[in-house]
């Protein structure tokens, strides 16, 4: 069964503005915020969350939250986190150069130390099959203060929540960035 969101006069009067701003800032109303917004309260909860994790005076660079959350969707399959997030990450760095590189980090020259130790820390969170010891924190810790850390391990965890949520519902990409091709089937 495939849960289709509803038609725009459906939602809320309240969460329309919220719709054009999306569409403003992204040419189209996302996806993935009309199926949140099925649950008015769901919607608003989690478009809180995120506005705290990427708000502008964040401990983290925007262009690391950025990979963090590009590389967690690749991992997810989400396609559609990947298009977004991609996008967002093409215009806080105005290339593509990370986000073609960023499927196969581990073997790129383009990553600093600090970004590099942050994508093991999502993949190690991200993966099941992983974890996070000791030696990972304190890899963590020669580069981000404590406080930063519990805000990278909340970023984590909501895109690992935003992904799963938008993969298992299907939620297609809207043609926002390239998706690199792994991610298109």
């Amino acid at each position: 069964m495939r849960i289709d969101t509803k038609p725009l006069n459906q939602y809320p009067w309240y969460l329309r503005p919220i719709f054009r701003s999306q569409k403003r800032k992204y040419g189209a109303i996302l996806k993935s915020g009309l199926m949140w917004a099925r649950i008015p309260r769901l919607f608003a909860a989690i478009s809180f969350l995120y506005g705290t994790l990427d708000r502008k005076s964040s401990p983290l660079d925007p262009v690391l939250r950025s990979l963090v959350i590009v590389r967690v969707s690749q991992i997810n399959w989400c396609p559609y986190c990947v298009d977004l997030n991609s996008a967002v990450l093409a215009e806080r760095t105005c290339s593509l150069d990370k986000i073609e590189a960023l499927e196969n980090w581990l073997d790129s020259s383009l990553f600093t130390e600090m970004e590099r130790v942050a994508l093991e820390y999502a993949d190690a969170i991200t993966y099941t099959d992983q974890q996070v010891d000791r030696e990972l924190m304190s890899r963590l810790g020669q580069h981000f203060a404590e406080n930063s850390i519990v805000e990278l391990t909340g970023l984590i965890a909501f895109q690992n929540l935003s992904s799963k949520f938008n993969a298992a519902l299907d939620i297609e990409a809207q043609g926002l960035c390239r998706i690199p091709s792994a991610l298109q089937n």
